[in-house]
């Protein structure tokens, strides 16, 4: 490539703060009449470094591209991290990957971006990089006036079950996709069939309990009542997620992939004194949702 403005970081989840530094990026590329490339990592970097410790993920490598897309990207170039590219050491990554492959001339980073072996270099590494080796630099920060934007504390809310926190430092609803998969069809038993959803990836999965969301499915969008977790009504449950489709009838989803989008927390998973006190319950949180929804 002759010549870019390129965004590097691992964006996961694309959030607020990733989307103000690709909207910066935007304004040099235009103004330099460059395409805009964005520079992202799959697998997370820790899952190479520290698997132990290494975070699920709040989008797929392919929700992730179409989410920098969105945001303005001209191309998205996903690297494979793997111990050869995590041994690189600072100016060998800005050498190999950013110059000599895409040509950069400006390259736009958050203000904590770290990379290189042993994560050697940071924007001050970068900066002088820059200076020697002829491209400029742009240093973002990802945070509002009052508090930063970041995926750890998104991570941090969904565990919690704070959806619409999570949402708001995301600036959209919470995903996750998969296929449906046959379950024990207890819900079609009790005359509210759900879609059990097999999740793709390795996302993070709110915490226990229950939603109001959206199913889109075999293109569709439908408003849905979202379980999470092992039903403590029936024993011996596995945890899955579960979408009930409302006010739909005849719905076979069966094989197909889906997305679910979660819009606001309603109650906890709770056992009730019988199974009537509980399809009481799941009609009470089929109503709430769909007044959440609208």
């Amino acid at each position: 490539m002759s010549g870019s403005v390129v965004c590097v970081g691992v964006f996961d989840g694309v959030h607020r703060g990733h989307r103000s530094l690709i909207a910066q990026a935007r304004v040099k590329a235009d103004r330099a009449g460059l395409p805009l490339v964005a520079v992202t990592f799959w697998p997370h970097p820790a899952a190479v470094l520290r698997p132990a410790g290494a975070p699920k993920s709040l989008a797929t490598i392919e929700g992730r591209v179409e989410l920098l897309r969105a945001a303005g990207a001209d191309e998205v170039d996903v690297l494979r991290f793997d111990e050869d590219l995590a041994g690189l050491t600072a100016e060998e990554f800005v050498q190999r990957e950013l110059l000599d492959r895409l040509g950069a001339r400006v390259v736009v980073v958050g203000e904590n971006f770290v990379f290189g072996a042993h994560a050697a270099g940071n924007v001050e590494v970068l900066r002088e990089l820059g200076s020697t080796l002829g491209f400029e630099v742009l240093a973002v920060p990802l945070e509002s006036d009052s508090e930063p934007w970041s995926s750890t504390r998104i991570r941090q809310h969904l565990a919690a079950g704070e959806i619409t926190e999570a949402n708001r430092i995301l600036g959209r609803a919470y995903v996750v996709t998969g296929e449906v998969v046959h379950g024990d069809h207890r819900g079609r038993e009790l005359g509210i069939p759900t879609a059990n959803l097999r999740p793709e990836g390795n996302p993070v999965v709110p915490a226990d309990g229950v939603y109001a969301g959206w199913l889109d499915a075999d293109g569709e969008r439908m408003a849905a009542a979202i379980s999470i977790g092992p039903n403590p009504q029936f024993a011996g449950e596995e945890h899955r997620i579960e979408a009930y489709a409302i006010d739909r009838t005849g719905l076979d989803l069966y094989g197909q992939q889906v997305r679910v989008e979660f819009i606001d927390y309603l109650r906890p998973q709770a056992v009730f004194p019988d199974v009537e006190g509980f399809m009481a319950q799941v009609w009470a949180d089929v109503a709430l949702a769909r007044q959440i929804i609208g």
